[in-house]
């Protein structure tokens, strides 16, 4: 069941004060998605909390039907998601997202500290409107739609692409920084959110999708989808550590995604939430303070 937790206001009509206002807001949301990641505030957008499935040298998106020939993933969601998925194996398969009806497939390289895999204590997926973009515009993916947010063949991605961060209260950088106190690592990738209508996939699996400018989309990729922000939360903090991703160094994050959502389930959280204006289900169900292992050492 979906939960509205915050009204976001809607922009007033009035005279050139109020339009002036209204432009700083939008410049400080911009500024505030970059460097603070925007997880809550004005922005509508539902949340999906996903904790970590498994390890495995697979990518049924680049290399679909062989197994071991891609460097190591961190999956998240679906259960079964290994080399040879497809959407009809996704939908029949099992979910440890808290929404069940999501049954998506999230991946990213797998982080690896002194050479051993670290596994996410936690996993988030924020579906938001594009910067700018009319929220009520916004257009469920289509089932089996694959995407890929960063170049791991790039040494650094661009911030409003992939970026690193201590929790969620610290700037965002293109590396990996060191952690301090209680507060840890934490990655966010952030996917296009522009669909050219017609293609599920394309042959370099990114020229299908676009991203929106000054919050419309291209006429090449007319069909605004929502901007999926994957957030995952490492137990690393302090100093000592050597951290790699599979793919390279740490400026090299990229994460893929194929969609499994029940459609019917997708459609309803667009409308209720985006469609709507309203923040929904960020506050309820998390963890005492983002970005923090509990007191107890337990990850979760």
């Amino acid at each position: 069941m979906v939960i509205a937790m915050l009204v976001v206001p809607v922009a007033s009509c009035g005279g050139n004060d109020e339009a002036t206002g209204e432009a700083n807001l939008l410049a400080e949301e911009a500024v505030a998605r970059t460097n603070r990641g925007s997880s809550q505030g004005r922005i509508p957008q539902f949340l999906v909390e996903c904790p970590f499935s498994h390890f495995a040298p697979d990518d049924p998106i680049v290399w679909p039907g062989a197994p071991g020939r891609s460097h190591n993933h961190t999956f998240i969601g679906n259960n079964s998601a290994d080399a040879f998925s497809t959407v009809e194996s996704l939908s029949e398969g099992d979910t440890n997202c808290q929404l069940k009806q999501d049954k998506a497939s999230y991946w990213a390289p797998t982080l690896f500290d002194h050479g051993e895999p670290v596994a996410p204590y936690k996993a988030d997926a924020y579906y938001r409107p594009g910067l700018l973009v009319d929220p009520t515009t916004i257009e469920p993916y289509p089932l089996g739609l694959k995407m890929i947010a960063g170049d791991h063949t790039q040494p650094e991605q661009p911030l409003d692409v992939a970026r690193w961060s201590c929790g969620t209260g610290s700037p965002r950088q293109t590396t990996a920084p060191e952690c301090e106190g209680k507060v840890t690592l934490r990655l966010e990738v952030i996917f296009p959110d522009c669909w050219n209508g017609k293609d599920l996939d394309s042959d370099d699996h990114q020229s299908h999708m676009a991203t929106s400018s000054g919050g419309e989309c291209p006429e090449s990729h007319p069909v605004p989808v929502p901007q999926l922000m994957l957030a995952l939360s490492y137990p690393i903090r302090g100093p000592g550590h050597d951290l790699k991703l599979a793919s390279g160094d740490t400026g090299t994050a990229h994460a893929d995604f194929f969609n499994a959502w029940e459609p019917e389930a997708l459609e309803r959280e667009i409308s209720s939430c985006l469609h709507r204006q309203v923040v929904c289900g960020v506050a309820s169900n998390r963890p005492p303070a983002d970005g923090l292992i509990p007191d107890d050492g337990e990850e979760r």
